[in-house]
């Protein structure tokens, strides 16, 4: 069943690259708009932003006489409704991003909490809520956790690498990605312009056009076999390429090796007898991402609706999952404003001094 549930993930996960930063002339093919996005990702300099996920269904149906798992109940009331927010502003140079989460979870247990965070070259900060029913010092509470990435690249054994947070390489290197990506997938099949005025986007966004790419029962196998015997060996060797070795920190032994198992007659005849089997534990009901993109060119909104079921027939369970997300931009390389700062002084706390803390609150007991 694991491998069945990667499958799954797979025929999701195969849509990631489009769901980057992404622009099109209005006279463009659905595809070639977003082939496009990329090439244009390359000018973000600066923006804000604003995403939601909202989970508006998770449940696990198991068979009547099966064991109830009152924890795993418990998790599902909490996350079924569950929504996350996060606004954010991001500048590349100085490079510097401040975004606030707020997750509110329903259910018996209702609760919600805002965490802000701060991403500079060198330092991640994250400011401590105050979490219902989980017991934090109140010494630590409203306070920001100060992360140096140098001092834990070296105590992790491995030499600090400015490079991993170089946003220009990321932005080349998910252009080359998706422009070889979206080159194996037909245009007509997988892609599609909708009307900006039939595409529900929210007030104050504007857009010329609004592509979609979407997955369906129909198309998930072949999409699949594309993926894995057409676009993946290619985007392995973009990966694999020295001028990425930095941002993406990727062993030549690791990747020799997860080429060797990728191509061996074991794993294909894995993939094909999974293929195969797809229909039996993966129903797709709705699989739709929108790009809306305004008249300079740039995205302004995206909209993901994903509805499927994954089926375990050994067990009898099924997982259905139904969720929305969508992510605004704007001020698109304009000076950004940053409300939060950088942290200092009083409001810092290293890590080590966080675990002292609540060292000295277990021994308390």
């Amino acid at each position: 069943m694991k491998r069945k549930w990667g499958l799954s993930a797979a025929a999701l996960l195969l849509t990631a690259a489009v769901i980057l930063p992404g622009c099109a002339n209005k006279e463009q093919a659905p595809k070639e708009a977003l082939k496009s996005a990329a090439i244009k990702a390359t000018t973000l300099k600066s923006y804000e932003m604003k995403s939601k996920l909202v989970i508006n269904n998770l449940a696990i149906d198991a068979p009547a006489n099966g064991e109830s798992d009152g924890s795993t109940a418990q998790v599902l009331s909490m996350l079924k409704n569950a929504d996350i927010t996060i606004d954010g502003v991001y500048q590349a140079d100085p490079m510097q991003t401040e975004m606030t989460m707020v997750l509110n979870l329903k259910g018996d247990m209702t609760m919600s909490f805002t965490i802000p965070m701060v991403i500079t070259k060198e330092k991640v900060y994250f400011k401590i809520p105050s979490i219902p029913f989980l017991p934090l010092p109140e010494t630590v509470v409203g306070k920001f956790v100060e992360l140096d990435l140098k001092e834990l690249a070296e105590q992790g054994g491995t030499e600090w690498n400015p490079g991993s947070l170089d946003t220009q390489k990321m932005q080349k290197l998910s252009n080359e990605v998706l422009n070889t990506l979206m080159g194996e997938y037909d245009d007509t099949t997988y892609f599609k312009n909708i009307k900006p005025k039939d595409a529900a986007l929210p007030e104050g966004v504007e857009a010329d056009q609004v592509v979609q790419f979407n997955v369906t029962n129909d198309n998930v196998k072949e999409a699949l076999t594309i993926l894995v015997n057409n676009a993946l060996p290619k985007i392995i060797d973009i990966v694999s390429k020295p001028e990425y070795k930095d941002v993406l920190k990727i062993d030549d032994a690791d990747m020799a090796k997860f080429k060797e198992e990728l191509n061996s007659s074991d794993a294909r005849a894995e993939f094909d007898k999974d293929l195969a089997d797809l229909g039996k534990y993966l129903t797709i009901n709705k699989f739709n991402l929108n790009t809306a993109i305004n008249k300079d060119d740039f995205p302004v909104y995206q909209d993901l609706l994903m509805d499927i079921k994954v089926n375990d027939p050994d067990k009898g369970e099924n997982v259905s999952l139904s969720l929305t997300a969508s992510n605004q931009y704007s001020k698109i390389n304009e000076k950004q404003t940053f409300t939060i700062g950088i942290p200092q002084g009083d409001d810092v706390i290293t890590m080590d001094e966080l675990q002292q803390e609540f060292g000295s609150i277990g021994s308390s007991y």
